[in-house]
């Protein structure tokens, strides 16, 4: 049964807020996006008020929950300060198998008393030994094919592998992997990870359609990446590959928060523009106390597919010089080469498609320094 958004309001309309009025005259729904039975919008308040409305949070998503025909429905309370106001706790919130909690910005946190940590609210996830993020400082430096091969890679050692792409804005992993069908929920009301190339994987990208411009403030943006760690059954996995949004802001701040990460690996080109976005990248993930588990230059160098020949394109052994600037190992170096690319495009990628090629044997050999240095923590679990 398809879903309207006239049917999510109708519903909506019957949910009482604080104001005294119905949720959708209150002015604080943000655009409501309908696909396919998911449902997503955040509900938008002065940090002041938020104690007060996640109950509207719930009640509103048990609401949009009892339309005919809803699979999915992802609503966050997003409640930021007014300027110059003061910083309120974060409301205490219930969490829900197949849907995601109310979440504050960053600026509304407030450490709790005695000085803790935001870290010490970080929770492993059940099944999963070791979660690693993969990122970068800025966009268009190979990250997500990077992520994709790397987890083949790990999966090649022998592993057990999940991939999660993380990157709200602009996610790629449908597209590296062919993937165009949806998750469906397990009987704990959980999306079960689509299960390709030997990985478990899930997107939001699988649950939009590839064309859907994702107009998300940061806090929902963090409610979506915590439901996607939280609200999955990913099963019993020796690494979850976490594919990172460019930048280091809310998503990345979100996932360090959330979980205990084992270690981050920063992808780069060899030009100084990408280096300097990626030492921003590595001193991010240092303070908050997430290892590095290295660097991998990406596009290292160009090899012509009829002669042989190399060009360094953008440089070469730039990444390699800065890794042994700030201590921290160099993983390897990826050629920018037309079957990385043309495997890419087409939803097949290059460790998946030519195992025994040049390529695939430099993504399992980072791979291995990758689970090398995470011996000790899949081990232990």
């Amino acid at each position: 049964m398809s879903v309207t958004q006239q049917q999510v309001l109708d519903a909506l309309s019957k949910v009482a807020s604080p104001r005294g009025v119905a949720l959708t005259d209150a002015n604080v729904l943000s655009a409501i996006s309908v696909s396919d039975g998911k449902v997503f919008f955040s509900i938008n308040v002065d940090a002041a008020e938020a104690r007060a409305w996640e109950d509207v949070r719930a009640r509103a998503e048990a609401a949009v929950r009892a339309v005919p025909g809803v699979s999915t429905a992802m609503i966050a309370l997003t409640a930021e300060r007014k300027p110059g106001s003061a910083a309120v706790p974060p409301a205490p919130h219930s969490h829900s198998h197949s849907r995601s909690a109310g979440v504050q910005p960053v600026a509304a946190h407030r450490p709790p008393q005695g000085g803790a940590s935001p870290m010490s609210k970080q929770a492993d996830i059940p099944g999963v030994a070791a979660v690693i993020a993969v990122a970068s400082g800025k966009g268009g430096v190979g990250k997500s094919t990077t992520a994709l091969n790397l987890a083949l890679g790990l999966r090649d050692l022998g592993l057990r592998v999940g991939l999660l792409d993380a990157d709200i804005y602009g996610p790629s992993v449908p597209r590296l992997t062919g993937i165009n069908e949806k998750p469906k929920l397990d009987d704990n009301r959980k999306m079960i990870p689509i299960q390709r190339f030997g990985l478990a994987i899930m997107s939001i990208g699988f649950l939009v359609e590839e064309d859907t411009a994702m107009i998300w403030r940061g806090p929902m943006v963090m409610s979506a990446i915590t439901q996607m760690l939280r609200d999955v059954a990913w099963g019993t996995l020796d690494v979850l590959v976490v594919d990172m949004p460019p930048g280091t802001g809310d998503a990345q701040l979100t996932l360090a928060q959330n979980v205990p990460l084992k270690g981050a690996v920063i992808i780069s080109t060899p030009q100084d523009l990408s280096l300097i976005d990626a030492r921003r990248g590595l001193a991010m993930f240092r303070k908050v106390n997430v290892p590095v588990l290295g660097i991998v230059e990406n596009m290292s160098y160009f090899q012509c597919p009829q002669c042989g020949t190399r060009s360094n394109i953008f440089g070469h052994g730039g990444a390699r010089q800065e890794a042994e600037r700030l201590g921290v190992p160099f993983l390897g170096e990826i050629p920018l080469h037309m079957s990385i690319r043309t495997t890419s495009d087409a939803g097949n990628p290059v460790v998946a498609s030519e195992p025994d090629g040049p390529h695939a044997a430099i993504y399992r050999a980072i791979g291995t320094r990758v689970r090398d240095q995470l011996q000790g923590a899949i081990a232990a679990a």
